[in-house]
């Protein structure tokens, strides 16, 4: 075998093997140095955020054999139980056998408890061993060792990896025992690891065949079948568990999207409409997965050469961003007692408060449960999708006068009452962020091609009736609101300083709901936010038509109110003239999604495309629209803050963008002077971890 192996050295270098020692010691340094460049190694550096520029270290130690015979062995094994945290010793050995024998899974081991049976001096040493290792350091330990001709050595111990169940158990415990105090208990807890205990997840025990991977935009795992329209997710979604396969999705897909387990897109990234709601609702998102080719018209999905047809069952893991063929086995997070006991620990520790982005009763219910203070950012443009209301509001886009829209305005009023009246009813009385309408208006309209379809359709029938003359009229109306850039275009205040009578209405809505539940003894603190300003004298219009309308509702119901008006920092230029804006506002809010797309110039749906090769290059240490970009948008934010505190001492700064969960961005967050940071429900607990690790790291 030996000769085999120098041959191959031959005839791969064209020289003998070195019969030096010192060489051979030198060549296995190197060969440990050059590990760090290779490909797995990368990839495991870009799965946990290690920097490339750490590089790694070389133990050079003397070799032990466990391959002596019978009284050799060699095993690996955990202070405790690492799935679980259980105070046990975990682990597993190989008599006879090396070290690559036990881990490479060539051979099945014996559980640790064996080697009491068949070495019990041998045992008892690793157990005195491992009990003081684990005092020592004061964590658990995953440690290497290997008996040689009878004799115990002890190769390595490190600090053990563990899910997060382990994780929070073993922390908790380790305080009951007096091993460590609850700051260093609280820091032992990865916050990105507690989606863990918060989603469904896929048992690792069972196999999986995956097809595709996109961006893991939302945490969790969902089975189902396959459908490619939000209207067929509505259809079938009563009864059957479905994922929602789209090019990308919108505002329109929101009833689909609901109805769904999971949703798969072929385009957008981790901040797209798609993850962005996902997380909101707690579903399963795999976005930008441009690995599949969607056939809408046919209703097929490829993969290479995979078809798969609408109701094929497909799984996601929105966790890891992989797309599986089939059923794969499910099992239910677990949420334990010491999981709120780590929770209120890191709240005692905090100074940044959480809140939650959500837009119906039942988001909010679910944050409170979760630990939100407050909304901080209530989406009223997800509402106008509700039952019955979608027709209203296309009338309302269509009305060619300024009372025809106002009309169509007053039959939404009560519904928009009803929906701020449920949220500031669960809140009772925590403030609440409410948004007023931001996107621009053809997102609530159908598709041009959708539209041009059906008109075709009738126009080869010969079918000429008032069906038709109303989509012609709404084909008209998205032609002439087509824009280019939408992004960029007539959204935000600028349709509130052109169309008033839209956000007239709203804030009619937030302070005639407010008026109903005092009435009632209920406490409310609502906070009206105005979107997209750029320019002070926006900011001055809107607040003013803030304050007309709703001193009128107080002076008709004959009460007073105390609430905020403020606006969001999602423009370079609202964040480069903020002591002028902060003359007018009670808040900064900043929407860091777009700030992000207008600083960099880069659309957040496209970017996915080839962010992902800026990342490799090293042109961005991450991701933009995950972590912030501290040294571009997080100036423009610091510069915001520094002037904006100078003409408003008192003004509340806070963050709503999807950056409001991110492990780094909140120790930013903590770092700059935020007052909090707001993310989706499911994602409260990551947030509340990670404020106490940026409080207890300064």
């Amino acid at each position: 075998l030996v000769g085999e192996f120098k041959g191959l050295v031959r005839e791969e270098t064209g020289s003998d093997f070195p019969q030096d020692p010192k060489q051979q010691l030198w060549m296995a340094i190197d060969a440990v140095f050059d590990s760090w460049n290779n490909e797995r190694a990368v990839m495991y550096r870009r799965i946990n955020n290690i920097p490339e520029h750490w590089g790694t270290a070389v133990n050079v130690q003397s070799m032990v054999f466990g391959n002596m015979g019978e009284d050799s062995a060699t095993g690996v094994a955990f202070t405790r139980d690492p799935a679980t945290g259980e105070k046990r010793f975990f682990g597993e050995y190989l008599i006879n056998a090396q070290g690559e024998d036990v881990v490479a899974g060539i051979r099945t081991p014996h559980p640790i408890e064996d080697l009491k049976k068949s070495m019990p001096v041998i045992y008892s040493q690793l157990e005195s061993i491992y009990k003081k290792l684990e005092v020592h350091f004061k964590d658990m330990q995953d440690i290497e060792f290997t008996i040689q001709d009878g004799k115990l050595y002890m190769l390595q111990t490190r600090t053990g990896k563990r899910t997060a169940k382990a994780a929070i158990n073993i922390a908790v415990d380790m305080v009951k025992e007096g091993l460590i105090d609850k700051k260093t208990a609280v820091l032992r807890i990865k916050p990105e690891q507690l989606d863990q205990l918060l989603h469904p997840m896929i048992d690792p025990a069972s196999p999986v065949e995956v097809i595709a991977k996109g961006l893991p935009a939302s945490p969790g795992a969902a089975v189902g079948k396959i459908v490619f329209t939000a209207e067929r997710a509505e259809e079938l979604g009563a009864s059957e568990n479905l994922i929602l396969v789209r090019a990308e999705t919108s505002p329109e897909d929101i009833g689909g999207m609901n109805a769904a387990s999971g949703i798969l897109t072929a385009r957008g990234g981790m901040t797209s409409h798609a993850a962005v709601v996902a997380r909101g609702m707690g579903k399963c998102c795999v976005a930008g997965c441009g690995g599949i080719s969607i056939d809408a018209v046919n209703k097929t999905m490829t993969i290479d050469d995979l078809v798969l047809k609408e109701c094929d069952y497909i799984t996601l893991n929105g966790s890891t961003g992989e797309v599986i063929k089939g059923e794969a086995r499910l099992i239910d997070a677990e949420v334990t007692g010491n999981f709120e006991k780590i929770l209120s620990w890191a709240d005692e520790v905090r100074g940044l408060g959480v809140r939650t982005n959500a837009d119906t009763p039942h988001d909010a219910e679910l944050a409170l449960g979760f630990g939100a203070e407050g909304i901080g950012l209530c989406r009223t443009e997800h509402m106008f999708f509700g039952e019955g209301r979608i027709e209203i509001v296309q009338e309302m886009i269509l009305a060619e006068t300024s009372e025809d829209r106002k009309a169509s305005l007053e039959k939404l009023l009560s519904f928009q009452r009803e929906d701020f009246k449920g949220i500031f009813k669960v809140m009772a009385g925590l403030p609440v962020t409410i948004r007023l309408l931001d996107p621009p208006l053809h997102e609530f309209l159908p598709k041009h091609e959708d539209l041009l379809e059906k008109i075709t359709i009738l126009k080869t029938k010969n079918i000429e009736n008032e069906e038709l003359k109303q989509l012609e009229k709404l084909k008209t109306r998205v032609e002439n609101l087509d824009e280019v850039n939408p992004m960029l275009g007539h959204r935000g205040c600028r349709l509130g300083i052109t169309y008033p009578e839209i956000y007239n209405m709203q804030v009619q809505a937030i302070f005639e709901a407010a008026a109903e539940l005092i009435k009632d003894g209920e406490a409310v603190m609502p906070e009206v936010m105005i979107p997209l300003v750029g320019h002070v004298k926006e900011l001055e219009i809107t607040k003013q038509q803030v304050i007309q309308t709703a001193s009128k509702v107080m002076e008709r119901e004959g009460l007073k109110l105390d609430y905020l008006i403020g606006t969001m920092i999602e423009l370079p230029r609202a964040a480069i003239t903020a002591d002028e804006i902060a003359a007018e506002a009670d808040f900064f809010s900043f929407g860091t999604n777009d700030l992000t797309q207008t600083t960099f110039g880069l659309s957040r749906d496209d970017a996915g495309k080839f962010l992902p090769e800026y990342v490799d290059k090293g042109i961005l240490p991450c991701d933009p629209f995950v972590t912030i970009d501290q040294g571009g948008v997080g100036a423009l934010m610091e510069i915001a803050i520094e002037k904006g505190k100078k003409t408003n001492p008192s003004i509340k700064l806070g963050i709503c963008g999807e950056h409001g969960c991110d492990p780094a961005s909140i120790e930013f967050a903590d770092r700059i002077g935020l007052d909090y940071v707001s993310c989706s429900p499911f994602r409260i607990p990551i947030a509340r971890i990670a404020a106490a690790h940026a409080a207890l790291k300064k």
